[in-house]
């Protein structure tokens, strides 16, 4: 089975070699049919430490490194200014 793949923006980074990913996903309400956006945030390991705030990531699922972070940073897509 393949490994689950999201893309988000950082909005921390203040852990040593971890970073939060706030992802949001889109889908239509069941009965009035309007796009609905939801946010999930994800704890990442990121090993060196490489990306800042308001950079745009794509992180992928791995095994459990810690009791609430099972994602690690893919790449990085875009860099903040």
């Amino acid at each position: 089975m393949p490994k689950k793949e999201r893309q988000g923006v950082v909005i921390s980074n203040k852990m040593d070699k971890t970073a939060v990913v706030k992802v949001a996903s889109y889908a239509p309400h069941p009965k009035y049919k309007k796009i609905m956006e939801s946010n999930k945030n994800y704890k990442v390991h990121d090993e060196l430490n490489q990306c800042s705030e308001g950079d745009i990531v794509r992180i992928i699922e791995s095994k459990p490194m810690s009791k609430g972070k099972n994602w690690t940073l893919e790449s990085i897509v875009e860099k903040v200014k």
